[in-house]
């Protein structure tokens, strides 16, 4: 039975967006992982890199409890000097396993923060400008399960595109049906009303 505990129902909730988030890489070549299926670059393994760096950010630095060995990317991207988009992407010479040993390593160091901290202990976020001062865990725990869904949904359409895989998390589909006719029926009848109104 899950504690209905405010902080552990939402540090529940951030717990299952992240292992959906690193479902959908698994299975895929380093190709794949990296590939950006979108006009703007969206990628699976950067997607991956960036949720580390925001991470590391509210739940480390924010809260005074910096998460020790970042890489170098992560202490631009603090100072606003990285390169735009620089936390989007996996350089050629960060590997598959190192950004998922990164965040491995931050949402242990975030998990451990949650659990040492109330809902009511408070931090800075110094980007949020007046708006970020005495800024409580609970708002970060829900700020960052908003920001791992969003990009939660954006790995869900990147992995579609790559293979055809779909669902919402490996233990619940939330899909109606996985059988490939039923798709291209339903796709079909969703294009025909579309093209009713072209």
């Amino acid at each position: 039975m899950h504690s209905s505990e405010p902080k552990a129902v939402l540090h529940r909730y951030l717990k299952r967006s992240r292992d959906a988030v690193l479902w959908k890489l698994d299975g895929l070549s380093e190709h794949d992982v990296r590939r950006p299926l979108t006009p703007t670059g969206t990628n699976l393994l950067g997607i991956v890199k960036h949720l580390a760096g925001v991470e590391a950010g509210y739940f480390g630095d924010c809260l005074g409890r910096p998460v020790p060995d970042m890489p170098a990317w992560y202490a631009e991207m603090m100072a606003d000097t990285l390169e735009d988009n620089g936390d989007m992407w996996a350089r050629p010479d960060e590997t598959r396993e190192e950004i998922l040993a990164l965040y491995a390593r931050v949402t242990a160091h975030a998990d451990a923060v949650i659990e040492e901290l109330d809902l009511e202990d408070s931090g800075t976020v110094e980007w949020w400008g007046d708006a970020g001062t005495a800024v409580t865990l609970q708002w970060f725990l829900v700020h960052m399960i908003a920001e791992t869904n969003r990009h939660g949904g954006h790995v869900d359409i990147v992995r579609e595109l790559i293979d055809g895989a779909a669902g919402m998390r490996r233990d619940a589909s939330n899909l109606p049906s996985e059988d490939g006719s039923y798709w291209e029926t339903h796709r079909q009848r969703v294009q025909d009303v579309a093209d009713h109104f072209a």
